[in-house]
Formats: structure tokens, sequence, C-alpha cells
């Protein structure tokens, strides 16, 4: 049984070229920019006041160096259930790209052409909390926007399809917890100024 002080803390990596240019970024394995380097090194002291029991990262450099830029190299372990959407045949374009090739698409309702299904993320992000929840303590997650928005619905126990609700910034922290014994979203999103719970 899960304590009710447990905290899931989730940072999507930091900025990289493709996430600047709004393109479909899933298991390319792109590097952070410049400025995404400086934002992943200001969650450092932001993370430095919380105590973790469990650090996972998705196994991609960009989310592996957020995590080491944020003070968790020493910590860190990769696990591939925090990849990205396999995007298929949509990797690396724009959402205007893939609407000029097929307009009426819809990643929350339609999935990837030749990658994931929206199940197929769900299943993950299933698995996901529940490491989590078998983890006596906090939890921090670095990984990617569509999979922490699928975490988010998981976590909330929502159809996988409200994930499309939880929009989030490349850099941000956000944290799930508990109130009571009810399932909830503490912070969502934020940038910078993360002050805590």
């Amino acid at each position: 049984m899960p304590s009710s002080t447990q905290q899931i803390w989730i940072v999507r990596h930091s900025d990289t070229e493709w996430s600047l240019d709004g393109r479909h970024t899933g298991r390319t394995d792109v590097p952070l920019t410049p400025a995404g380097e400086l934002k992943a090194d200001q969650l450092a002291p932001q993370l430095a006041k919380e105590n973790f029991a469990l650090v996972l990262s998705t196994p991609l450099s960009r989310g592996l160096e957020t995590a080491r830029r944020a003070g968790f190299a020493d910590r860190v372990q990769p696990d591939p259930n925090l990849l990205e959407w396999d995007y298929g045949k949509f990797e690396g374009l724009t959402s205007v790209q893939i609407a000029a090739m097929q307009p009426n698409w819809d990643l929350w309702r339609d999935g990837c052409p030749n990658g994931e299904s929206i199940e197929a993320v769900a299943v993950r992000a299933r698995a996901i909390v529940q490491r989590c929840l078998a983890t006596q303590g906090n939890v921090l997650l670095f990984s990617h926007g569509h999979f922490s928005r699928m975490i988010a619905a998981v976590w909330l126990e929502l159809p996988p399809t409200r994930g499309r609700s939880f929009g989030l910034k490349a850099g941000s922290i956000s944290m799930l917890g508990f109130e009571h014994a009810n399932r909830v979203i503490w912070q969502w999103n934020r940038v910078n100024t993360f002050e805590g719970h």
C-alpha cells in the first residue's frame, strides 16, 4: 500500500532544436540546445531540496543529460518505459506537416502509423506508475512531453485520451501525489519558479 505522503515528481527534459521547432521527437536522440542545458542546470537548486528514493530517466540523452545537470548523475537509472511515444512515420514532422499528409489525424485518438497506439503508451505509463507505487519514498522521473502527459492521465485513472488535457513545457517540473487516499496533481508544468508543495 503506497504511503499517502508519497510524491512522484516529473521533469520534462529541457529544450532541443526539435522541441523548439515543434517537431514530433520520439525515439530520435536529439541533444539539448545550449539554452536547454542552462535550463536543466537551473533545475538543480529546486530539486536539491527534496529527498528521492528512486530517480529514473528515459534512456535518451536529452533526458539523461537533463537529469545529470539537475544533480542526479550518480543516481539516475534509465528505464525504457519512460521513452517518448513512438511516432512512427510522423517522427520529426511538425503538426502542420502531418496535417498536410493526414488532415484529421489526432495523436490522442489515432496513435501513430507504424508507431505506438494510445493503449501501448498507456501500458508503459501504468508500468511506471506501478514501479513508483512499489517504491518506499518519493520518486523523480525525467521523461518527455507526451509520455509525461500520459502518466498524469494514468495516475488520475482517467481514460488515456485525456492525456491531451495536460500541456507541458520543456524543462518543467510537476508533482503527483495523494490527498488522503486520493490521487491528485499537486503541481503541474512549473518552470524555474517551482516552490514545492
